[in-house]
């Protein structure tokens, strides 16, 4: 059921007590605690492109309760952003939510609020496969962080942010939070991005991968019957390739053979679970971002993460080491390929930046 604001709100507590009494939980590994699901409608949403939607649904997960200080500001609110294509269910998982949130580790959730939203066009929150296939407003980057706002101010009244951290596409728009509500947030984390426009290998793999769906004619405009398979495949390609790193898959097909079976299952189960207008909508929704002509008006502290394996974000384009400069409270970390990094997946391994992050929440602790 899609619930407004403040009863959504209260609901939502009512829901998490009894999860805690009948120990029924959202399907997850068992190493991370329960999250309370909800939806936050917001009424015509307008985007930055002049279209409008009469109702714009965010859905969201969260985990901890917000406290508040003697003058009513939430000091304890985590805002965790997914990537491009996930949602933030993702964050549950074992290697992620199982390194975090638990009794003792760095995001505790018995002591911080910790709000996991799916993004506009991903999981379950509106996106084009809902039925308007290629009528849904064009987003951007923009407007999804706008959403994800109104989402803790009127939906889960949420008034001040300690963290907002995110992967990949969250990345990005960690440094879009930074400019677009200076203030409102204590320290961002991104986590495998740059703060520049997208522009040269990283724009053409983008590119390939929206070519590669809308010339396909079984796309039809995006009024297909049935997916475009042969489109979509070479999108999914260029996607595994973009995020891939040589050691693991190296692991994961030793042999001939195995490299072989290893991609067919990769292709056979990304397919099974992937609609080519929202993936379309996906990357053209990096298409104007570009926060370097106004990085002097984030006034968070930054503590931003890149791989050096990572095929995204690679390091020898020299971006971060040009760009960080200009941020007032800014640190560059760059992890070492190593055994345990993934490419560009290592943004989702807290278990390699976890030291980097404890030593950035111990920085936003007040002075005493």
């Amino acid at each position: 059921m899609i619930h407004d604001t403040r009863a959504r709100w209260r609901s939502a507590f009512l829901v998490a007590a009894l999860c805690l009494s009948c120990r029924e939980v959202v399907a997850q590994p068992p190493a991370v605690a329960a999250a309370v699901e909800g939806d936050f409608v917001t009424r015509d949403f307008r985007f930055g492109t002049g279209e409008s939607l009469p109702e714009l649904r965010l859905h969201y997960r969260m985990l901890g309760t917000p406290r508040r200080d003697a003058s009513g500001v939430v000091r304890n609110a985590v805002l965790i952003l997914h990537g491009t294509g996930g949602s933030g269910a993702g964050f549950l998982s074992r290697t992620f939510g199982g390194e975090l949130f638990g009794a003792g580790q760095l995001l505790d959730a018995s002591r911080y609020f910790i709000v996991l939203p799916d993004g506009i066009g991903h999981g379950k929150s509106s996106k084009p496969s809902d039925g308007l296939r290629a009528r849904f407003p064009k987003y951007t980057y923009d407007d999804m962080v706008r959403a994800q706002h109104l989402l803790l101010t009127d939906g889960l009244n949420v008034n001040h942010v300690k963290l907002v951290l995110g992967t990949s596409m969250g990345a990005m728009h960690c440094w879009v939070w930074g400019e677009m509500y200076p203030g409102f947030v204590d320290g961002l984390v991104p986590l495998a991005s740059a703060p520049a426009q997208i522009a040269g290998r990283n724009r053409v793999m983008r590119k390939m991968i929206m070519d590669s769906i809308t010339r396909d004619p079984a796309w039809n405009h995006g009024d297909y019957t049935s997916q475009p398979q042969q489109g979509l495949t070479g999108a999914v390609n260029l996607l595994m390739m973009m995020t891939s790193s040589p050691l693991q898959w190296h692991k994961s097909g030793a042999t001939r053979d195995a490299a072989d079976k290893w991609y067919e299952d990769q292709i056979k189960s990304r397919l099974a679970s992937t609609d080519a207008n929202d993936m379309l909508y996906q990357y053209n929704a990096s298409r104007d971002y570009d926060p370097a002509p106004n990085l002097e008006k984030i006034t968070a502290a930054v503590l931003a993460i890149n791989s050096a394996d990572d095929v995204v974000n690679p390091p020898e384009l020299g971006l971060m080491e040009k760009l960080m400069p200009r941020v007032k409270r800014g640190r560059y970390v760059l992890i070492p390929t190593s055994d345990q990094t993934r490419g560009h997946g290592t943004h989702s391994l807290p278990a390699i930046w976890g030291k980097q992050l404890e030593e950035f929440l111990k920085s936003l602790e007040p002075k005493t």
